[in-house]
């Protein structure tokens, strides 16, 4: 979505590939450990995007951090020295930004300057590009030295993030519900942080009881994913299917998940808006080409989410 072309895919979850390999059946989708993948045939690609594992951060989990198996940092890192792109994007939970993690951000921007690297945190907010929902989330990208300059953060759209309700609308109707206007009345805020969960937990659902309560605020059940939209005569609380949670993270209605309702509603939750994912690009693309960026394209609302992709991936 923000002009780059997909040279290879890494991921080691059998239904996201599957998922890849659906949407995209020409790209290279390598599935496997991250840790067994050696990056040098590679070199010289422009960029090296990923999201590492969020659990050794997360303030749901232990943020045991580098002392977490699942910290994959140290094998990005790995991957930038092997590769050499032009620029590096990381995506994490906001809890990496607590000052428990200080330290450890300053090993890894330390670590990508030994490389030739200029490396940035920010925290960006998926409402601020059109995405229905709060999700904060940490950024971190680096460019060479030598275009470092030129790089500047995405700005905020400019326009209000649509509310859930208005978002889902066209799918919660789908089916004749008789009160889906009453409902999206009621759905006048955007989402909060949508939750993917972890394989080792049981089925989906909309998070900890403190975001089931911001979901029934909103007029909509928390507690479990539906497989269809309400009947005609449906009373009460709605739950949402795993389409409209993906309309919630700004996918495409094109773009398409794999397996059961459990993997996918997890691939979807777990994902990184593709909207924010688009405005990074965006920002990466100007840096190659010199150029500050000083405004984006306003992104609007869940109807404009139809570009093709998922946004920068590699």
């Amino acid at each position: 979505m923000a002009g780059f072309e997909h040279v290879a895919l890494v991921e080691n979850d059998h239904q996201s590939c599957e998922t890849l390999r659906l949407n995209r059946p020409k790209w290279n989708v390598i599935e496997g450990d991250l840790r067994q993948f050696k990056g040098a045939s590679f070199k010289g690609i422009d960029l090296l995007a990923g999201g590492v594992p969020c659990p050794p951060f997360s303030i749901a989990g232990k943020q045991l951090g580098a002392g977490d198996e699942r910290d994959l940092f140290p094998e990005a890192l790995r991957l930038v020295d092997e590769c050499r792109p032009k620029a590096v994007m990381l995506e994490n939970v906001r809890g990496l930004l607590d000052p428990a993690f200080q330290d450890y951000r300053k090993r890894i921007t330390r670590t990508l300057k030994k490389l030739g690297y200029v490396g940035r945190w920010a925290l960006l907010n998926a409402c601020d590009f059109g995405v229905p929902q709060l999700r904060p989330r940490v950024v971190m990208v680096a460019v060479t030295a030598a275009i470092s300059d030129y790089f500047e953060w995405p700005k905020h759209s400019g326009h209000r993030a649509p509310t859930v309700g208005r978002a889902l609308y066209p799918l919660m109707s789908s089916r004749g519900w008789h009160r889906v206007d009453e409902w999206r009345d009621i759905a006048s805020g955007i989402a909060p942080t949508i939750v993917g969960g972890s394989k080792k937990h049981g089925g989906p659902d909309l998070g900890p009881t403190r975001a089931k309560r911001a979901w029934a605020q909103l007029g909509v059940n928390g507690h479990l994913i539906g497989d269809l939209p309400p009947e005609p005569d449906f009373v009460g609380m709605p739950v949402l299917t795993v389409p409209m949670v993906a309309r919630l993270q700004g996918f495409s209605k094109r773009w398409a998940f794999s397996g059961k309702k459990t993997p996918a509603y997890r691939q979807v939750g777990n994902a990184f808006p593709p909207p924010v994912a688009r405005a990074v690009g965006y920002s990466i693309q100007h840096c190659f080409e010199k150029r500050v960026v000083k405004t984006l394209l306003p992104f609007g609302s869940c109807d404009s989410f139809e570009d093709e992709g998922i946004g920068a991936t590699a």
